[in-house]
């Protein structure tokens, strides 16, 4: 079969179905067939398709995997669980921070289950704990692809899987060990099934998008649930069955999410408190208060008792809300760089698709990709609550799809001029887009910029012109359009596998400039900086204790760096970590910390998780996070810390990781009484109380 040009149109005539290998019947030439089926995929593709997708996974495999290790622990507090995890089995099922299961993480388990997994089998270290999140990254982008090319042209899916890959948001987290890496893959997936479950109107597949559903609910719960409407709408307004079917197959899939998504949170919360951790998040120790609370309606409203920036009002510290914010300094060269065309491009598809039947499978597609990428989009613009930019990798497969979907559908139309139009404001638009993107990092690839700017307008500009080209002039005008739309976000991508990242609020791409008003990388008013950027503007006088120096800023780098947390000129606080980021203790602390280990069910308590994490990776033993990850969970109560210490279960209580929980409450309340009671001694800068050693 001929080659075809990368833009041309596919038979009429698309197979729904994904390429099998021939049967084996007639020897020696099936095995041919075999081996041409894997390197060619479709009989009806061009020679050019397989090879091109294997290439494209082939380059998000060496961006996700490259140099991984050079991130250590990456989100040290995750990795900790992970820890935990793969050495008791009650830690993995219930998500425990530590061995000993004092807390939990301030998430369901699921993605940490993959990550304990790994560890089991290759051993607690950063390449077991990240690898399963590259691997995940790859698997999304060939589920974007697949999804596109169910009812697409290869050219289309192979756009959508590059806008993923080349997502410098999507490089980040499929480098990282948070739990978005499989959020996104789930519902990915999720949205392969549905896909394939309106294609025939089979509750086969609705029901397997439910469970991928119900599992991604357990990998970052409620946000999971953001792409059910666009999921239930679409099945029901496109599948080619009776409306009376559409219903009950609609029913059956609430009920099968339920309980994909039910059954861990029954057993959590049915099982007694005393035999189970603390829920960590939760003010109460409920697992529901943890869901529709602090990862629930309070990341809408703001109210988030317990939260670092919880003010139990719908006022919050973490940015203005509003239709522009996925476009501002925090969030927009994270995700932003394709998103007016993906919106200009769902804009047309919809119009082209008006009226046509029911069942149209061209629009389903669009109202399926648009419908998820508007509700997700619209909740992280206008969440008063917890935000940070790296969420924002959720809406990479849709942007992704929609541009692909977009592009290759107004190509097909390019003999008509509203459809050269809206190409050509799709290209200019991006360009333009992307140029003041490259603008906000003057430092970074200087030049580009204006090559992106100059580049993508004269191609908008040639696309106008296409009936006037010569074919090959028309190839040329495609491959600029494409490069200039993809040379912004791949510098960024490169950038990002390039740099260490590590703390809790990584960014990706270089130093962002913050204007004074702005918002910068991780969402707090003032803005945090780049490269030694400025500081958080009216932000906790001399950072916080155990950040660091006080002075610099925060380093959108790896998050929270060594520069510290405060405004410049603060002082420099202990050697602790903090709230942000883990503690990196010395080899003697390390070593008092390993002796006698065994004769206690923790080594050592210290104020808040991330403080905790960096003891408890480098001694390998338990350590309670008081208040969990951000010091303010009421756990353990004062009473029962007192229980714990005269019964000999902890050893030490290390006094320099301090978070904000640190200032009143529980924590607050046990630190003032360990200082009381006990004798403080200083080894590797941090102070140490031996809870065996009452004071006098």
């Amino acid at each position: 079969m001929a080659s075809r040009p990368f833009f041309e149109d596919p038979p009429p005539a698309l197979p729904a179905a994904i390429p099998m290998p021939p049967r084996i019947r007639d020897g020696g030439a099936a095995p041919l067939r075999l081996a041409r089926s894997l390197v060619r995929g479709r009989e009806e593709d061009a020679a050019w398709v397989r090879p091109s997708l294997i290439g494209l996974l082939g380059i998000a495999a060496l961006l996700y995997l490259w140099d991984l290790g050079a991130s250590g622990w990456a989100n040290a507090f995750y990795s900790a669980a992970v820890q935990a995890g793969s050495t008791s089995w009650k830690a993995f099922f219930f998500g425990s921070f530590d061995s000993s299961n004092f807390i939990t993480v301030d998430k369901s388990p699921a993605a940490l289950w993959v990550m304990d997994l790994s560890a089991r089998v290759f051993g607690v270290n950063a390449w077991s704990i990240l690898v399963p999140q590259a691997l995940e990254g790859v698997a999304t982008v060939g589920f974007t692809y697949l999804t596109v090319r169910r009812w697409f042209s290869p050219a289309a899916a192979l756009i959508a899987g590059a806008t993923v890959a080349l997502t410098p948001v999507a490089a980040l987290m499929f480098r990282f060990d948070n739990p978005d890496a499989l959020l996104v893959l789930l519902l990915t997936v999720a949205t392969y099934a549905t896909v394939r479950a309106i294609e025939a109107g089979k509750t086969k597949w609705l029901v397997l998008a439910a469970t991928l559903v119900g599992v991604a609910f357990l990998t970052k719960m409620l946000q999971a649930f953001l792409v059910v409407p666009a999921f239930g709408l679409v099945y029901l307004i496109a599948a080619p069955v009776s409306l009376r079917r559409r219903i009950t197959q609609f029913g059956i899939a609430a009920a099968t999410m339920i309980v994909a998504s039910g059954w861990w949170v029954a057993i959590v919360q049915l099982t007694p408190a005393a035999d189970r951790p603390y829920i960590g998040g939760s003010q109460n120790n409920s697992i529901l208060n943890l869901i529709f609370g602090y990862n629930g309606l309070g990341r809408l409203t703001g109210n988030e008792s317990g939260s670092v920036g919880g003010t139990g009002t719908t006022g919050s510290m973490w940015g203005p809300t509003g239709l522009d914010r996925l476009f501002n300094t925090s969030f927009g060269g994270q995700i932003s760089w394709l998103l007016p065309a993906a919106l200009i491009m769902l804009g047309a598809g919809l119009g082209f698709t008006l009226t046509r039947s029911r069942t149209d499978r061209t629009r389903a597609a669009f109202l399926l990709w648009g419908g998820s990428l508007a509700v997700t989009a619209l909740v992280f613009s206008l969440a008063a609550g917890i935000i940070h930019p790296y969420y924002t990798v959720a809406l990479a497969p849709s942007i992704g799809a929609l541009v692909g979907m977009g592009s290759v559908l107004l190509w097909r139309q390019r003999s008509q001029p509203w459809a050269r139009a809206m190409l050509a404001i799709a290209a200019g638009t991006t360009s333009i887009w992307s140029a003041f993107l490259l603008e906000r990092s003057p430092g970074f690839a200087p030049g580009l910029g204006a090559a992106v700017a100059t580049l993508g307008i004269g191609a908008a500009i040639a696309i106008l012109g296409i009936p006037l080209l010569y074919r090959a002039l028309v190839a040329v005008v495609v491959a600029v359009a494409l490069g200039a739309a993809f040379a912004g976000p791949a510098a960024y991508t490169i950038d990002t596998v390039l740099t260490t990242h590590s703390g809790a609020i990584p960014s990706a791409g270089p130093a962002v400039t913050v204007a004074a008003t702005g918002i910068g990388p991780g969402g707090v008013p003032g803005g945090f900086g780049g490269r030694g950027g400025r500081g958080f503007a009216g932000g906790f006088p001399g950072g916080f204790p155990g950040g660091g120096p006080g002075g610099g800023g925060f380093s959108n780098r790896g998050g929270f760096g060594g520069r510290g947390f405060g405004v410049p000129g603060g002082t420099r606080g202990a050697p602790g970590g903090g709230i942000l980021n883990a503690t990196t203790p010395g080899s003697a602390l390390v070593t008092l910390l390993e002796t006698n280990a065994s004769r206690y069910t923790w080594v050592a308590a210290t104020i808040d998780a991330n403080s905790a994490a960096g003891y408890q990776l480098a001694s390998d033993d338990p350590i309670m996070a008081i208040g969990g990850f951000n010091g303010t969970d009421p756990a353990p109560s004062l009473s029962q810390f007192e229980q714990d210490v005269a019964q000999g279960r902890i050893h030490y209580f290390l006094g320099s990781g301090v978070g904000p929980g640190s200032g009143s409450g529980t924590s607050a309340q046990i630190a003032q009484w360990v200082a009381q009671h006990f004798t403080a001694t200083t080894v590797d800068g941090v102070t140490v109380y031996d809870l065996t050693q009452p004071a006098g």
